[in-house]
């Protein structure tokens, strides 16, 4: 493995304060994040580079290298201070494009420093308080702190609070015409004025997240940006820039822009997650799975062991995402994270055995996650008991509103059950909550498309091929509805993109594009989309059933309609006549009229030879 991907003794004291700084700033899904990262390090080699590490720094263990991305600095450390650093790493936090932060003296790090001793048992009882989700009195008692951490847990807690209390008056306007698609928190812009020209990394994560809520999505980047090149081993922090990315392409645009090397393992799992969430990861990603998954690496990670099983669940790739999972669980038979998309995975291999077996036995694990939830509704939908199935996808849509794939699945169930007017308002849910997501808007489609309202559906397609442009699936139903139309030309256009990324083998599309073309009356275009199936299903060894139909075709068109090539309609029929298809009738008799064509061709083009020699005279009348 290349040396810039090796993890280093650095990297393990960097994990180690986050699982700390995370853990005490409330960010609990950090701070979990960072733990398995840590553990998933062999200990051997975990307790022998620690040790390494302690050695070369006992002259002075508290200044860690500032150069380092990986370096356990406190969390006040500044942006610019560490760009001016020498690199000493493998993973150099010097970079053209890291922004600019207000910078801080080693005086001023040490002043704050104090100030979090002097706050430390206020700190302490606000995060228990936290804990127990009595938000605004964790406020109350932070109120005369003056440090930045109690600054952080005093804005965190007044957010949480009003989120909780946007989140109950929202409801309270369940199904009324003033209901807005999300809680409004009115209180957002109040709080960001405080994180406003924070130096704080940690505030300055709030200060994104702010923004990003507030709509302001160019601001959030900016800050998230500035959050991570202070402290880049904040998850929360990247999974919140993820949520500001719109697309592949703006993906691939921010990574040259980010405040740390392309090839930091930081980058790779964020550009993996992200592809992931945006349902458009590729081989690429899978080599960079497998790159974190190395023993220079996270070899024992379930976390990226998940995300890889993702981009082969994404990829379609179901039989290895399958045995990926299953070796993830038998590491860790009690982990709920992405059990939701395995348990996609054994619905689609109609796999009714494990699929049953893993509700039973995450149900009675834990009945209140959403992704078990979620789990459950699979299996009921798989044994076609449907009611069921929608009752645990709402259960997990009541469980955490913001979870998209219980939405949408919940709209395939009504569909499902031809209740067209139900599926879409769960297709909506499922856009408000994530409109980057293609399912839903495909999912829309097909319930405009169930209610014969084509032209709706079209626009929802539309969308979903633009958030999803190489989908065959998306692109055909578009065709369909075109077709319903009977706007034929712009059918077969769509056909044509669905081409693109079809297999090369496939037939299907090559089946329907030659039946367009034949109600267009373009038989030359009709007939060679038939050949083709022909010449794949021979090439493939198929048996002459699976191309007759297309075989009878395309020799009616050689014999009838305009075609001249009767050597061609006479092979084919020739095959087709002498099977057990359906059309071999109709391939016998076209043989019999294809011999009398061939006879007569033959007549016709031998009559100038039977009038004589060239240059011989005209016969004279007697």
């Amino acid at each position: 493995m290349a040396e810039s991907t090796l993890v280093d003794a650095e990297a393990i004291a960097a994990l180690r304060n986050a699982v700390k700084d995370c853990s005490a700033r409330g960010l609990t899904f950090a701070s979990k994040w960072a733990s398995e990262l840590l553990l998933s390090i062999p200990v051997s080699r975990r307790n022998a580079l620690s040790s390494t590490a302690t050695t070369s720094t006992s002259a002075h263990p508290r200044s860690p290298r500032p150069g380092h991305p990986f370096s356990s600095q406190t969390p006040m450390a500044s942006v610019q201070a560490t760009a001016e650093a020498t690199p000493t790493s493998a993973y150099p936090l010097k970079h053209p494009h890291v922004p600019s932060s207000l910078p801080q003296s080693p005086e001023e790090r040490a002043h704050q420093a104090q100030l979090e001793a002097l706050d430390e048992d206020y700190i302490a009882s606000a995060r228990s308080l936290i804990d127990a989700k009595e938000y605004m009195r964790a406020v109350h008692w932070l109120k005369d702190c003056k440090s930045s951490k109690a600054l952080f847990l005093s804005v965190y807690s007044q957010y949480m609070a009003y989120e909780k209390e946007a989140l109950r008056d929202w409801h309270k306007l369940n199904h009324s015409k003033t209901q807005p698609i999300m809680p409004v928190n009115s209180h957002l812009l109040i709080l960001l004025q405080v994180v406003l020209h924070a130096a704080d990394p940690f505030l300055i994560f709030l200060k994104a997240l702010f923004l990003k809520r507030l709509g302001r999505r160019e601001e959030a980047i900016e800050s998230a940006v500035l959050s991570i090149a202070a402290y880049p081993w904040n998850w929360s922090t990247w999974t919140l820039l993820g949520e500001c990315v719109g697309d592949g392409d703006e993906m691939t645009s921010l990574i040259p822009l980010l405040p740390l090397a392309p090839t930091h393992p930081l980058v790779h799992m964020f550009q993996i997650k992200t592809l992931n969430s945006l349902n458009n990861p590729s081989d690429h990603e899978l080599a960079l799975c497998d790159r974190l998954l190395s023993e220079d690496c996270f070899p024992q990670s379930l976390w990226i062991m998940s995300l890889r099983a993702c981009v082969l669940y994404h990829l379609h790739d179901f039989g290895s995402a399958e045995v990926q999972f299953k070796k993830i669980l038998t590491i860790d038979p009690f982990r709920i994270d992405d059990i939701d998309v395995y348990s996609n995975i054994l619905y689609v291999t109609e796999n009714r055995l494990d699929l049953s077996k893993l509700a039973h036995d995450f149900l009675t694990l834990d009945g209140n996650r959403p992704e078990v939830c979620c789990l459950v509704g699979n299996h009921y939908s798989l044994r076609a008991e449907h009611e069921k199935a929608v009752k645990y996808f709402r259960r997990a849509t009541q469980l955490d509103r913001t979870y998209l794939s219980a939405w949408t699945l919940m709209g395939h169930e009504y569909v499902e059950m031809k209740n067209s007017h139900a599926a879409i308002e769960a297709y909506r849910k499922a856009v408000d909550v994530n409109r980057k997501d293609y399912r839903a808007w495909y999912g829309l489609g097909q319930a405009y498309e169930l209610l014969t309202m084509h032209q709706y559906a079209l626009y929802y397609y539309q969308h979903a091929t633009a958030l999803r442009p190489y989908d065959v699936r998306i692109w055909q139903a578009q065709g369909m509805c075109y077709e319903e139309m009977g706007r034929l030309r712009e059918a077969i256009e769509c056909l044509k993109r669905a081409l693109i990324g079809a297999d090369p083998l496939e037939t299907t599309i090559h089946l329907r594009l030659a039946k367009l073309y034949h109600d267009l009356a373009d038989y030359k275009e009709a007939a060679s989309y038939h050949q083709h199936i022909v010449e794949l299903c021979m090439n493939a060894n198929k048996p002459v059933i699976d191309y007759a139909k297309s075989a009878v075709h395309v020799a009616r068109y050689h014999l009838l309609q305009g075609g001249d090539d009767l050597e061609l309609a006479k092979r084919y029929a020739e095959k087709v006549a002498a099977s057990n298809a359906e059309e071999v009738r109709e391939a016998t008799d076209m043989l019999k009229k294809i011999k009398q064509a061939m006879a007569s061709k033959q007549q016709a083009e031998a009559k100038p030879i039977a009038a004589g020699p060239v240059g011989s005279p005209p016969a004279t009348a007697t």
